[in-house]
């Protein structure tokens, strides 16, 4: 006891040593944005008078030499402005830094002893590092540092970690984690194991928040590898549902920010690609609670409109709308878009690309008065050199080869003129090429056979993947009836996802990326994507490295195995590429996920065989002993079993929601969500239950806080999760194939402590 006490004094002391220091850092920083603030009021103050006097009030055009050595001045003087602004921006960074560090310093230590010394170091692991520079002192170390990694990957022992200056061994003679909370130590305890299972239990049992958090206390040693890895160009992430792929991506972006320090990496040479507003919103406080800011986040949607600006676009969840449900139009949209991101299409695409510059283009003869400068023929003759160059980049070449052959160097006041002609003929009409290209039957049927004569015998893994072997082998009235279909959307005025996925791929392909400086791109819920959307990530982002986060068991438009991975290497190109499976389900409780996994049981899966047997026992350990189907294991915490229940009046039923909701309210639960499969089925619930219970009812665009009773369909919970969710139309008109079990699983498995499933009529018979 008196040991536990001194143990307690000695932890104390060395938290106060530590908040002390933080204290010192910050006080120091605060009079630095003073200074700094000071410093750029005056800086901007000289600016504007020498702005005022150099330049003049008269000067507008800046032709004169005395004018542009007054535009010299200028941006000399404008230079340390921003540098100023560029220091006080960092030092303000640094007081948010340091003053969330003093609520929580750091959360594990662990005392290592290097080979070779006789002593331990005690090390101190938080979310950012403190030391001081003068006396060298290391209070904490961030926990992307290279010593860290000890805390996550290994027990007492021998150990060891990778350093920028080779490999340091030695052994870990302890390992303590704290709960420190504003500033006070709650309590302490050491650990044998990778990360503590109490600690683990505790915070998977308490409530989710409206955003995510992170998860730098309890990061497993199969995450800690993943967000650490710097070997691969490539690295994808088979995750079970619940594994923790989206946290890891986001640790994994701060890690990568923290390595690119020494490498040159900021932050708008990293994009996270996201799967919807409500989902972007969900994780955009993590980097910023791991000390990184203004890190890119997109959906692809944002891609697309930052390209295809001239057009109104549908949304995305328009078309997964229409993908999910049961409509007349579901298979034919479903179909359209496995076609037009298939590998056939895709070569159609590029054969019609390469093809533009031959008949594409309605070239003309130059003329500078009454003198032809270059013929037509030219022109198309020198456009179809050197294919592998964007014809943009060809097109503006050509317009400076005839400005040359027009004036040479000489000025002349007919330049705009003939600029303004040359641009008017020597464009390309991408929609109005691609609205032809359909329109024209004969030119798709020409185009594919070229490419089909063009790969005979040469069956590749991309055909064989992502449904691209069904669409793109399709009968000709498949391809007929995809053509009116697409022939009508287009005829709308409005761009449909399918067509603005293909027009963006042919609008990189005539005017190439503007987004080469982008480094390292993370791609979350991987397997939504259709190949012709990773051809395009490989256009965009031609020098990117990539790291993949999916699970072929939550596609919700499409049927996806193993192979898939197969095929974004393929597409992609790395040098160095590896596929890491993440088999631990931490969501969800045990009841949970043996509920959903029921339906990935059924050997409806591609590449899966059914799951017989009685249902596996949970072991003392934390992870299950018996494995679960394709070896999912999940960790030991019980709830309450699965609710399903039929109602046949329509008062019980709705009546019986709402008791279920006042049942989790009871139970203390704070986000409780209401799924139907589609967005018109949630608009039905939505009118009948606003009476009975106050709802947030989600639009296309997010709705802020994930806080309260939320409805939602289920493409839009996607890589969310909540306290419980009640499943509310589990009937046999909404889910009865194979691919509405796939909906299913991805639905239950959004719940954390508590999940129901009603319906009003006949249950489902997936279920």
């Amino acid at each position: 006891m008196e040991e536990m006490q001194l143990e307690r004094e000695m932890e104390e002391a060395y938290l106060q040593r530590t908040k002390e220091a933080a204290e010192r850092q910050l006080e120091q920083a605060r009079r630095a944005v003073e200074e700094g603030r000071l410093e750029m009021e005056e800086a901007r103050r000289e600016l504007q008078e020498n702005t005022e006097s150099g330049m003049g009030s008269g000067l507008r055009n800046y032709n004169s030499a005395a004018d542009f050595e007054a535009l010299v001045e200028l941006s000399q003087n404008a230079a340390p402005v921003a540098r100023i602004a560029a220091d006080y921006e960092e030092l303000m960074r640094k007081i948010r830094r340091l003053e969330k560090l003093l609520k929580s310093p750091y959360f594990a230590r662990i005392d290592f002893c290097f080979q070779g010394e006789e002593e331990p170091e005690k090390v101190y692991i938080g979310r950012t590092s403190l030391m001081e520079k003068g006396a060298m002192e290391i209070y904490v170390y961030d926990w992307r540092s290279p010593i860290a990694s000890v805390f996550y990957r290994f027990m007492t022992g021998e150990a060891y970690y990778d350093a920028p200056n080779g490999r340091i061994e030695g052994e870990v003679e302890r390992k303590r984690q704290y709960e420190i909370r504003d500033g006070r130590l709650l309590y302490f305890f050491d650990t044998n194991v990778s990360i503590s299972d109490e600690i683990l239990k505790q915070l998977l049992g308490k409530n989710t928040s409206p955003k995510m958090k992170t998860i730098v206390e309890t990061i497993q040693r199969d995450q800690d590898i993943v967000i650490r890895n710097m070997e691969n160009d490539l690295l994808m992430i088979q995750g079970v549902a619940g594994s923790g792929k989206t946290s890891i991506a986001l640790h994994r972006a701060a890690y990568l920010m923290y390595q690119g320090v020494q490498s040159g990496l900021s932050s708008n040479n990293i994009l996270i690609l996201s799967p919807n507003s409500t989902f972007e919103q969900y994780i955009s406080d993590v980097l910023p609670e791991l000390g990184e800011e203004n890190v890119v986040s997109m959906v692809f949607e944002d891609l697309l409109r930052s390209v295809l600006k001239e057009r109104e676009l549908q949304p995305q969840n328009a078309f997964l709308e229409k993908a999910v449900s049961h409509s007349a139009y579901t298979q034919l949209a479903k179909g359209s878009m496995e076609y037009k991101t298939s590998e056939r299409f895709r070569d159609i695409l590029d054969r019609f690309a390469e093809e533009i510059p031959r008949w594409g283009i309605e070239y003309q003869d130059v003329y500078l008065g009454e003198e032809l400068i270059v013929t037509k023929e030219e022109l198309k003759r020198r456009a179809m050199q050197r294919p592998e160059v964007p014809l943009a980049e060809r097109l503006e070449q050509l317009k400076t080869y005839v400005m040359e052959e027009a004036f040479g160097g000489r000025r002349d006041k007919r330049r705009i003129t003939l600029t303004q002609e040359l641009q008017n003929f020597l464009k390309v009409d991408i929609y109005g090429l691609y609205e032809g290209l359909w329109r024209d039957g004969a030119c798709i049927e020409a185009l594919g056979a070229e490419t089909q004569e063009k790969g005979k015998g040469q069956e590749t893994q991309r055909g064989k993947s992502c449904g691209a072997a069904d669409a793109g082998s399709g009968s000709g009235d498949d391809i007929d009836q995809i053509r009116r279909y697409t022939l009508e959307n287009l005829e709308s005025g409005r761009l449909y996802f399918d067509d603005a996925i293909a027009l963006l791929y042919l609008h990189l392909k005539i005017y190439g990326s503007r987004y080469r400086h982008i480094r390292q791109v993370i791609i979350d819920e991987a397997q939504d994507y259709y190949p012709l959307q990773y051809e395009i990530f490989r256009l965009l982002f031609p020098g990117a490295k990539y790291t993949v986060l999916g699970d072929v068991n939550q596609t919700l438009t499409k049927r996806e195995d193993i192979s898939f991975y197969e095929q974004v290497r393929d597409i992609l190109k790395r040098k160095n590429s590896a596929l890491i499976t993440l088999d631990k389900s931490f969501r969800c409780t045990n009841e949970i996920l043996r509920f959903g996994l029921r339906f990935l049981a059924s050997g409806h899966r591609p590449g899966a065989a059914a799951w017989q047997g009685p249902m596996p026992t949970v072991s003392e350990g934390g992870l299950q002993e018996d494995p679960l189907p394709d070896g999912i294991k999940c960790f030991n915490r019980s709830g309450d079993a699965v609710t399903v229940e039929a109602l046949h009046s329509s008062e019980e039923y709705l009546d019986r929601i709402a008791e279920e909701v006042a049942f989790c309210r009871e139970k203390g639960y704070e986000t409780i969500c209401l799924l139907c499969k589609t967005k018109e089925g949630c608009s039905h619930l939505f009118s009948r239950l606003r009476s009975r219970l106050e709802l947030k009812m989600f639009g296309d665009d997010g709705v802020g806080e994930l806080k309260g009773n939320l409805l939602l369909p289920s493409y839009m919970a996607k890589g969310l999760e909540f306290d419980a969710v009640i499943i509310c139309d589990a009937d046999s008109r909404n889910y009865y194939d194979d691919d509405d079990k796939k909906i299913l699983y991805v639905e239950c498995t959004r719940a954390l402590h508590r999940l129901s499933l009603f319906c009003e009529g006949e249950l489902t018979s997936a279920v």
